[in-house]
Parts: C-alpha cells; sequence; structure tokens
C-alpha cells in the first residue's frame, strides 16, 4: 500500500472517535491487528491493539503509545496506522488488562 497520498492524523484527531477499529500495518504492510479502544487522547493517549487472533478470537490485547505509531487517513477516509513494529514484537508485549 503506497501511504505516500494518505493525510497525517492531528494531534486533536487522535482520539477514540477516530481510532477505534484502525487497522494496525507493519513491516512490508502486513496487518497486525486493529485498535479496540484508546485510554486518552492525542500522542499521550495509550492505544490498545487486538494482536493475532482469527475474526477477533485469540487475540491478545496490547498498550501502545499513540506516538509510536503513524495514524494516516487513506483516499477513502479510512483511518489506518503504520508501525516498524513486527507481529512477534507486539505479542512479545505485555497483555494488556482494562
Amino acid at each position: 500500500m503506497d501511504h505516500s497520498n494518505h493525510v497525517r492524523l492531528t494531534e486533536a484527531e487522535l482520539n477514540s472517535a477516530n481510532l477505534e477499529g484502525a487497522t494496525i500495518y507493519g513491516p512490508d504492510d502486513e496487518n497486525l491487528g486493529s485498535v479496540s479502544h484508546v485510554h486518552g487522547a492525542g500522542t499521550n493517549a495509550q492505544v490498545i491493539i487486538d494482536v493475532g487472533g482469527f475474526l477477533g478470537i485469540g487475540a491478545k490485547p496490547v498498550a501502545v503509545p499513540a506516538s509510536q505509531l503513524d495514524f494516516m487517513r487513506d483516499e477513502d477516509g479510512d483511518v489506518h496506522a503504520v508501525t516498524s513494529w513486527t507481529e512477534d514484537q507486539l505479542k512479545a508485549m505485555p497483555e494488556h488488562k482494562d
């Protein structure tokens, strides 16, 4: 996927209304998971990503700082993010407990 034409979200747009459900892509545009929910707003927010699993079953929730993800909107208006983390690196993080 060519992200060069996608519009980066502003800090004010980094909130649960915009980010929940967003797909997270890793190196080589590998689909790593999706945002299940967000604690806080802006670059200081904690983004909870469901990693792995199939159709939401068996996914592991992990918390990462919003500042470590590059959120953007594609041509259709859909929000997604890219990161340099791999699925294995995210799965190695501690499980997020609500």
